[in-house]
């Protein structure tokens, strides 16, 4: 069994732990900001084919108190990396430090290679290492002097499903779109409505995860390459997550006033394979009303930081504050905004509020009806 840490947005933690326990996965722990548990190494692939909400998968390889650069040396060189990295290996280090002793991330850098290089010294007879064969990134954390050293899975983040080469401002992570369509408990069975939908991303994730269709079934992981990873790990894995995919009708529609952006959410929506059950419109948000009694409306504004004037987003929100109170009432709506006055400007408090980051943006999830 190996530990693996998945690292998080802020506000995801329990969505992200909710999805591992369900691939399976042991002793799951939920903290700030990251998951932790434990595998197998062919859980590798499972991982980063299968999950919506986390940000990429490392492979914990050591965890240990450092205080001094001393004992980040020594703590790092006692990691048997020749059973992991091969004389060929390339082996950046990155990573972060947060309220250590040990706060100079260029210094800690150095004294992690330099304590790699010296172990594999030891175990290959080689003087230099060429770095020309397969990457194998190594990502550090320090929190309060606890240290972290993994290999990152991943490669690029896994909100990069891979369907979106193109997008319009302010685009919307696919891993907080997934986590929206989740809040909001939508599964499949009743419509689903983005007014502002931009690129596409809050309908394309609802579509995938209504045919419970694996996000990372389209893309490739750096992983893949590692030599001691079993080989059969990541077929198994895409076939266990295609075997597990549903075939239905759905109602999941996006419209955006913007006719280029609309586009580009069509172009997205192919590409993730959903265009035919995904239906996308030019339209404008005051003219958007639902018959049905049921259904979730899951969308993210422009704030007004980037895309607008505050003034012209508060009177974007009135109105849209109108449309909306003339949807059936036991419609679900999430509502993703960084704006102070969202609610004073839409015409009702929310019902409930989740503070959540849009990349660097601190945001509140607004939330009404039965969620």
């Amino acid at each position: 069994m190996v530990t693996y840490m998945i690292p998080c947005l802020l506000g995801l933690e329990k969505l992200v732990g909710d999805e591992i326990k369900k691939l399976g996965l042991q002793d799951v722990r939920v903290e700030n900001g990251r998951i932790l548990c434990r595998g197998t190494l062919a859980d590798c692939a499972r991982l980063n084919i299968n999950l919506r909400c986390g940000a990429r998968v490392m492979l914990v390889l050591g965890q240990f108190p450092a205080r001094s650069f001393e004992e980040l040396f020594q703590g790092t060189r006692a990691i048997c990396w020749e059973e992991y990295l091969p004389r060929d290996a390339a082996f950046p280090v990155r990573g972060h430090s947060i309220s250590s002793q040990l706060h100079s991330i260029p210094a800690c850098q150095s004294i992690i290679k330099k304590a790699m290089v010296e172990r594999l010294k030891e175990h290959y007879h080689m003087e230099q290492f060429p770095e020309t064969g397969v990457k194998y990134q190594v990502r550090f954390s320090i929190f309060k002097d606890e240290v972290a050293i993994c290999l990152d899975a991943s490669g690029e983040g896994l909100y990069k499903r891979g369907y979106r080469a193109v997008g319009v401002e302010a685009p919307l992570r696919e891993t907080l779109a997934a986590a929206m369509v989740l809040l909001s408990r939508y599964r499949g069975r009743d419509p689903f409505c983005d007014p502002f939908c931009g690129s596409g991303t809050i309908p394309i994730e609802a579509a995938l995860i209504a045919k419970n269709r694996a996000p990372g079934l389209d893309r490739s992981f750096d992983a893949q390459r590692w030599a001691f990873l079993p080989g059969d790990s990541w077929l198994d894995a895409a076939d266990e997550a295609m075997d597990k995919e549903f075939h239905g009708q759905y109602d999941i529609w996006g419209g955006d006033v913007d006719p280029r952006a609309v586009a580009i959410a069509k172009d997205n929506a192919r590409k993730a394979g959903v265009d035919d059950i995904v239906r996308f419109e030019v339209a404008d948000m005051k003219n958007f009303h639902r018959d049905s009694e049921y259904g979730q409306l899951v969308t993210n504004p422009p704030y007004g930081e980037r895309l607008l004037e505050k003034r012209e987003a508060e009177e974007l929100y009135r109105q849209f504050g109108k449309v909306w109170r003339n949807l059936p009432p036991k419609w679900r709506t999430l509502v993703l905004s960084s704006h102070t006055e969202f609610e004073r400007t839409f015409g009702r408090q929310a019902d409930k509020k989740r503070k959540l980051y849009n990349g660097m943006i601190k945001c509140d999830v607004f939330m009404y009806g039965n969620v």
